[in-house]
């Protein structure tokens, strides 16, 4: 039966190959495209603080805006949560969100599929880090108004959360237009 459905959505063939339809792997690329960029800069970034920073060294030492090098064990933004949850939920996380999108939201979209590359690169780079090493390089340190200051975050922390709101807007609007 899965196999099935699976022939029906395109994604075997009739000698039960595994492939995705030309339009949809074309229009998939700037997702993949996307998700790799995000991975390969949030490692790049984090690979440049870890060689040149020692740990809690911020770059100003003061200023709304520093390089703080910082390490979290915890989730995004520094959430505590239990490091096996997150290594056993992530794979599945990003399984989900690629099952969805190949099966249900529409492949002429690029809102979408920029949503979803963000979310998809910023969950890998996360995710090779706690392989890696089982916590998180975190620098970007932004201070709103006087000692208070947002957690430090990185670029997959960004890109998650950029990925997010790009995903709650695709999807409003997409109610507001089809009712």
């Amino acid at each position: 039966m899965a196999k099935l459905s699976q022939v029906a959505m395109g994604m075997l063939n009739s000698e039960g190959m595994w492939q995705i339809a030309p339009g949809k792997l074309r229009q998939s690329l700037l997702l993949f495209g996307m998700a790799v960029v995000i991975a390969i800069a949030d490692q790049v970034t984090k690979s440049f603080v870890r060689a040149n920073m020692d740990l809690a060294e911020s770059i100003p030492a003061e200023g709304r805006f520093r390089l703080t090098y910082s390490t979290n064990s915890g989730s995004i933004f520094g959430l505590s949560l239990d490091s096996t949850f997150l290594l056993v939920m992530a794979p599945i996380v990003i399984l989900a969100i690629l099952w969805l999108y190949f099966y249900y939201l529409p492949v002429t979209n690029r809102l979408s599929r920029v949503g979803l590359g963000l979310l998809l690169g910023g969950a890998v780079g996360n995710l090779i880090d706690r392989i890696r090493a089982g916590e998180v390089t975190d620098f970007i340190d932004v201070r709103l108004w006087g000692d208070f200051h947002w957690a430090t975050f990185n670029v997959a922390d960004a890109s998650i959360t950029v990925g997010i709101v790009l995903m709650i807007y695709y999807f409003i609007r997409e109610v507001r237009i089809h009712g």
